[in-house]
């Protein structure tokens, strides 16, 4: 495939690459109108190099093949990739990735996000404010279309205030100490704790040898939510968690009135026993920001930043680790 100038008749494709798997769309340059979609429920793996290049091309080369055999005679004119990881673990994917789509599709326009830069993308589009993607992790990436600015991100032990992880852990904690006798404990939670996961004795047993402890952790929070109506110890960890995730979105937003706050991620899923408070806290800390639904997911953005670099509209600012751009006018 050839590249061409006038972006009306070209392609795009965007990926996003996370840890349930990968998902890829073949859209339009133009209006980003996606033309077909493929998915895999296998991550890209991580070796001693980081995100492994070979494992991401296995899977994206051949899905691609068979999305634009349709096209053949239509262009693609630019590749955006969204990766959980990208920002630290992304060198092998920068420094292979562009040269393997230069030479599968004549492709000379490429952008490799982190994975919360094309959640921004589809949530936001090129709109200055606050994405806040929840989970079983939690983090807050914000922009005045100048900079990137990121907050928490750092995992269950050193951050994620207010994720899913935080939440149910600390709902296991309250559970463990309605066990003990100690104060700030919790019948309900250490009733639910128990029908989950089995008696509370055992419960360091359950989660301590685990490598995936923090989506074991973040199991938990569903339950914190269904006990906040009629628990206060349930709500006030929920009330914790609201106010958490604001001082990330606090932190992450562009000084200034106009900004927006989007709220992205299956973390949200809990209902208004979280973001009751949350939009309180919201409200309080971040007066300057409205509040708005997320437009789209990471595909969207992923196809939305590919649409834009093969227009040459993109307004969202390259960053070393969190978007670089390779290709046709780029650096």
């Amino acid at each position: 495939m050839v590249s061409v100038n006038e972006p009306s008749d070209g392609l795009v494709i965007g990926v996003d690459s996370g840890g349930s798997g990968l998902r890829i769309a073949l859209a339009e340059a133009v209006g980003g109108a996606v033309l077909g979609s493929r998915a895999s429920r296998e991550p890209v793996r991580t070796g001693p190099g980081g995100i492994s290049a070979g494992h991401f091309l296995e899977q994206v080369l051949p899905a691609v093949r068979d999305l634009t055999e349709p096209f053949r005679a239509r262009p693609v004119l630019a590749v955006a990739v969204g990766a959980a990881g990208m920002a630290t673990l992304g060198e092998e994917l920068r420094d292979e990735l562009p040269g393997a789509f230069a030479e599968a599709w004549g492709v000379d326009r490429v952008g490799l996000a982190a994975d919360a830069v094309t959640a921004y993308a589809g949530a936001l589009g090129q709109r200055p404010g606050v994405v806040v993607a929840g989970g079983t992790g939690m983090v807050a990436l914000g922009t005045d279309l100048t900079r990137w600015r990121r907050a928490d991100g750092w995992g269950h032990l050193l951050g994620d205030c207010g994720s899913g992880a935080w939440i149910g852990r600390a709902g296991l904690e309250a559970a463990m100490r309605a066990h003990d006798g100690r104060r700030g404990g919790s019948a309900a939670l250490l009733e639910r704790a128990e029908k989950v996961f089995g008696p509370a004795g055992g419960l360091p047993g359950v989660l301590y040898p685990r490598t995936d402890r923090p989506a074991v952790l973040a199991s938990f929070a569903p339950e914190v939510g269904r006990c906040a109506a009629a628990d206060p110890v349930a709500a006030g960890i929920l009330a914790r968690a609201g106010a958490h995730i604001a001082e990330a979105a606090e932190a992450a937003c562009p000084a200034g009135p106009g900004a927006l706050v989007a709220l992205t991620g299956g973390l949200f899923k809990l209902g208004e026993p979280l973001l009751v408070p949350l939009r309180s806290a919201l409200g309080e800390l971040v007066p300057q920001a409205r509040t708005v639904e997320p437009a789209g997911d990471p595909l969207a953005g992923a196809v939305a930043l590919a649409s834009a670099l093969a227009t040459g509209t993109l307004r969202l600012p390259e960053d070393p680790a969190l978007l670089r751009l390779f290709g046709a006018g780029t650096a």
